[in-house]
């Protein structure tokens, strides 16, 4: 994996946030996207394209079908599910529940197409009843400064439904959008230590050079001397507990 200068090596074994061409706004293939996460020595991967309520995505169909596509590509572990759009402070999302439980790994997360920020009350209730969907295993890139949120809250309600919060490379890359910050991922981390809320890492890869790419949160992880039992990405073994891929 990439690493920032200075960091120390944490091993990454997986990324479950990523995007192929079907999402509309990413450039790589499903092979192509395996085929990195094959190089960059990666176990398991995930393909979790933007639901259809985000512009230029693909609709409900695709998810109907991904049923069809192997599960094994060149030595890794692919699963297909969704980065599902929270639509609503109800947690209502843009799949329909009856397909939830057939998504591999079901990412939620809050996007400005779908769900504008509103206040810090509206934001942490939407982001808590959305955990509150059983088939939800990840919400994805809680670190929008956009979208004030009560940390402490939304943490407990993530211990309370067994669904993982991610810390999002992306995220934290110069160039992003969602310019999270050193500051607020720290504050974040400190309380999951406190509640033993296990983080996981995700590249949210648009491309396939970015299929694992840890090197951001990597080092926040290490100033913060975040334990190494509460970092999922370690080892498989202690994702299945939480994706609908292994539920079944």
């Amino acid at each position: 994996m990439l690493h920032a200068e200075g960091a120390e090596m944490i091993k990454n074994v997986m990324d479950l946030h990523t995007h192929s061409i079907a999402s509309g706004h990413a450039y790589s293939t499903i092979l192509e996207m395996a085929q990195a996460a094959s190089d960059k020595g990666l176990q398991l991967l995930g393909i979790t394209e933007h639901g259809p309520a985000m512009k230029g995505s693909c609709q409900t169909i695709y998810f109907q079908n991904v049923k069809v596509i192997p599960r094994e590509r060149y030595g890794v572990t692919t699963l297909f599910g969704a980065e599902l759009n929270i639509m609503d402070t109800d947690g209502r999302v843009d799949l329909p529940d009856e397909l939830l439980p057939e998504m591999d790994v079901c990412v939620a997360s809050l996007h400005i197409p779908c769900f504008p920020p509103r206040s810090l009350e509206e934001n942490t209730r939407a982001y808590i009843n959305t955990m509150k969907n059983p088939h939800v295993n990840i919400i994805g890139h809680p670190d929008d400064p956009r979208y004030p949120i009560d940390l402490k809250a939304v943490v407990e309600a993530a211990k309370e439904n067994h669904v993982l919060l991610e810390m999002n490379n992306s995220s934290l890359a110069p160039t992003s959008f969602r310019k999270a910050t050193f500051e607020g991922y720290m504050q974040f981390l400190e309380l999951c230590k406190q509640y033993e809320q296990p983080i996981i890492m995700g590249s949210d890869a648009h491309v396939d050079i970015d299929v694992g790419n840890d090197c951001y949160v990597t080092d926040i992880l290490t100033k913060a001397q975040f334990p190494e039992h509460l970092i999922i990405n370690t080892d498989v073994e202690k994702v299945k507990p939480y994706l609908n891929y292994y539920r079944r």
